[in-house]
């Protein structure tokens, strides 16, 4: 079955540039950690990549086994699914039914049929029509989905057990063995083929949920060597042997031990959660399992689905709350993303409070703590805080009667529920920040804006339908600027606050407010204009705001390029020097996305950096659909790939916590670190798909040329209800509602010419 010229060259497995065997060194670095965990014998939990890398590959393919080997810990083990073919061969194949991980429904079309598989009439293309001959022009793909299936035409074929074993020296092997009743059914015995395929090679470990298959095959194995495992299914099915519940054959523990060492669960056996996808308090099922001498180990650990809210879509989060809660320890975890399961284990489990931090990244906050709590609230500010952000960030808006305070957009429409409010119909058109309607922060006074309930943000709702903390969607306060920096004064831990203004001009010429002189008075009365200990950063995409406060502050000054670029002139980042102490960009502007693959790198960083320019990168935020494929659906890889691999200084993250835990993640500080913990070659997951899946090429991002950062100078505020004269409607300028070409400079001069002769 082994067939080399239907192999793609598997460049995967370079993708991390180390080769498995680094237990020595890891041990070295890592020191021992033995007495921390709280599994049966006291040793780590094992990881057990089911399929190999299927979160990412076709699961059970050569490839899927290959890049298990480079980007997980050195004794991680491959999972099996056995499946018995017409003569009795053992494949490793996710699923009983062949169509739905294989193309065998265009190779042999018209050749399904109907068997009754668990009393079930099931329909399809079933392993035991198939030998292996027949099956050496069927070629596996992706089975869920959801996920990149742009592999599918590399043509990986079906691997036997021995294939697996011999060909591709897992340091172990676990066989999982289901419907063994079925194929008895049809003659093929699993019964037999146990003990033929282990005269062959190595089994560490050996699943089913069937009762009877491992009372058959216990008297042929050696517990020293091949350890059985009973896996439960869902608590109301039937096992099939004993017509008890799963959920009634977990209360005999002793039972189970009769003819396994361990047992297999879904993690919500141990982790329960409610309707609306919150944790519940955790099971006593581990600790129970581990009195009565049984190994556990949890399934179902997955990257690309929506987790229990509690773990803000942070899937190393969920894995360490099975692994390091200090309570218990599971012996080992089932997942799809063993690069996830790799790191919880070696980097992050049992992080002490003094552990060192690395100094970059900068943990900037984007309207707070926003992926858990709404934009710019109380608990929003207090979550990041909590977090362990370095930056919290304050994007300033202007009420009505002048007061600067913290909310994420200056249309109210976007944070808050003002739509269904009395002040619906205060709705209007500005051109000069967007087409459609809105109800901005300038047509309500501070007091009416204290009354609106606030609207946490859902970025991935409408292509994904993926919310955020449903439970506190509409909890919290807003925050006036001076309330933000009480706030942020008083913690000892925070460096520094990021304020962003936007619409400056704008408000100077049309509504009578200047942002400018409202934020330069707050910082006066906190004492905030001359003190050191807090770096305050004034963030804007005009120039023109950061002149102004050059001239008037001694702020720090973050340009934001608001343009995905590919390059910069360098009498372009002269001119950004002049206005700007650091500068922040797009993380396409670092790693260029095509199709959600990363295409390359750019030098932008480099260049930033050669004019002694810091750069900080937003948005990184945890839903695994907000990441490219590279990232492998885990927020903390991406994080990594950007620090370690681009260079980056800063993160601007709605979700701080997972920034932070990054810094403190002890394989930073290992000699050499290990492949979970290297950044991502960009571009190398392009090189695997096959030519005729390449997604199409596109054009080159645009350089940042100096006419795009070069403005006039800000407006003065004009009284409210003073014009240009002007009688049509300028055209909409960019997003950062400051014009920046020549001409609106003679436009704006004009138009101050005009208001003042109205004056007189």
């Amino acid at each position: 079955m082994w067939s080399s010229c239907a192999l793609v060259v598997t460049l995967l497995a370079s993708l991390l540039l180390l080769l498995p065997h680094l237990a020595a060194l890891i041990s070295a670095d890592q020191g021992s950690t033995t007495s921390q965990w709280q599994t049966l014998k006291g040793n780590p939990p094992l990881v057990i990549a089911r399929g190999g890398f299927s979160g990412l590959l076709p699961g059970s393919s050569s490839d899927a086994y290959k890049f298990t080997l480079s980007t997980s810990v050195p004794d991680v083990l491959f999972w099996c699914d056995v499946q018995l073919t017409k003569e009795g061969a053992g494949i490793c194949f996710p699923d009983l039914l062949l169509n739905n991980n294989s193309n065998v429904d265009i190779i042999y079309p018209k050749k399904d049929k109907t068997y009754i598989v668990n009393g079930v009439p099931t329909g399809g293309w079933f392993t035991i029509d198939y030998t292996l001959k027949d099956l050496a022009n069927v070629s596996i793909t992706q089975g869920v989905f959801s996920r990149a299936n742009r592999f599918d035409d590399n043509l990986y074929p079906i691997l036997t057990v021995e294939d697996v074993a011999m060909n591709l020296t897992p340091p172990g092997l676990w066989l999982n063995i289901e419907n063994n009743i079925f194929f008895s059914q049809h003659n093929l015995s699993m019964r037999n083929f146990v003990p033929s395929v282990m005269r062959k090679v190595v089994v560490n470990y050996i699943s089913s949920p069937e009762v009877a298959f491992l009372n058959s095959i216990k008297g042929v194995v050696s517990p020293r060597t091949t350890k059985l495992v009973f896996r439960f299914l869902e608590q109301t099915e039937i096992e099939p042997s004993t017509n008890q519940t799963y959920g009634s054959l977990l209360k005999n523990l002793t039972f189970i031990k009769t003819f396994a060492s361990g047992i297999l669960v879904p993690k919500t056996y141990i982790w329960p959660v409610t309707n609306d996808n919150y944790l519940e308090p955790h099971t006593s099922l581990v600790l129970d399992a581990h009195e009565a001498e049984l190994m556990v180990f949890a399934s179902d650990l997955v990257n690309d689905v929506p987790l229990p809210y509690n773990y803000s879509y942070d899937p190393l989060a969920e894995c360490l709350s099975f692994i390091d809660n200090g309570n218990f320890t599971v012996d080992g975890v089932l997942s799809d993303f063993p690069i996830t399961s790799s790191a919880a284990i070696d980097c992050f489990a049992h992080l002490s409070q003094n552990a060192p931090v690395q100094d970059k990244p900068l943990i900037i906050s984007k309207n707070g703590a926003s992926g858990d709590y709404p934009d710019c609230t109380d608990l929003a500010y207090m979550k990041a805080l909590e977090d362990g952000v370095n930056v919290l960030d304050c994007p300033v808006q202007m009420s009505k009667d002048g007061i600067p305070f913290c909310s994420s957009s200056i249309n109210l429409i976007h944070s808050t529920t003002v739509a269904q409010s009395s002040f619906q119909n205060l709705t209007m058109v500005v051109p000069e920040i967007q087409a459609d309607n809105g109800i901005y922060t300038f047509s309500l006074t501070w007091e009416q804006i204290k009354t609106l309930q606030p609207s946490i943000s859902n970025p991935q709702q409408t292509l994904y339908k993926l919310y955020r903390n449903p439970r506190f969607k509409s909890a919290g306060t807003y925050k006036r600027l001076s309330d933000f920096f009480t706030l942020a004064k008083n913690r000892s831990s925070v460096s520094g606050v990021i304020i962003s203004i936007e619409y400056a001009a704008y408000l100077a010429e049309k509504q009578g407010l200047s942002v400018t002189d409202a934020v330069i008075n707050e910082l006066n009365k906190a004492g905030l204009d001359n003190q050191t200990a807090l770096d305050v950063m004034i963030q804007s995409t005009n120039s023109s705001v950061l002149m102004k406060f050059k001239e008037e502050s001694k702020c720090k000054l973050v340009y934001k390029i608001e343009e995905v670029i590919g390059d910069a002139l360098n009498t372009t980042l002269q001119d950004i020097k002049k206005f700007a102490n650091s500068v922040v960009i797009n993380k396409a502007s670092v790693l260029p996305e095509n199709s959600e693959y990363i295409t390359g790198a750019t030098n932008v960083v480099t260049k930033l950096h050669a004019f002694d320019l810091p750069v900080y990168v937003e948005l990184f935020s945890n839903e695994y659909v907000s990441q490219a494929w590279d990232f492998f659906s885990d927020p903390t890889v991406e994080i990594n790939s950007f620090v370690s691999g681009a260079n980056v200084d800063g993160v601007i993250t709605d979700f701080p916590k997972t920034a932070a835990r990054y810094k403190r993640n002890r394989c930073l500080f290992y000699k050499e670190r290990p492949s979970y913990m290297k950044p991502v070659p960009p571009g190398a997951l392009l090189t695997v798909v096959s030519p005729r899946q390449l997604p199409p090429a596109e054009a080159p991002n645009p350089v940042l040329i100096e006419s795009d950062v070069i403005e006039p100078p800000l407006p003065s505020a004009l009284a409210p209800g003073i014009t240009n004269g002007s009688t049509v409607a300028p055209p909409p300028p960019p997003p950062n509602g400051q014009p920046k070409i020549a001409a609106c400079f003679f436009l704006s001069n004009l138009a101050l010419l005009v208001a003042n002769l109205l004056l007189l």
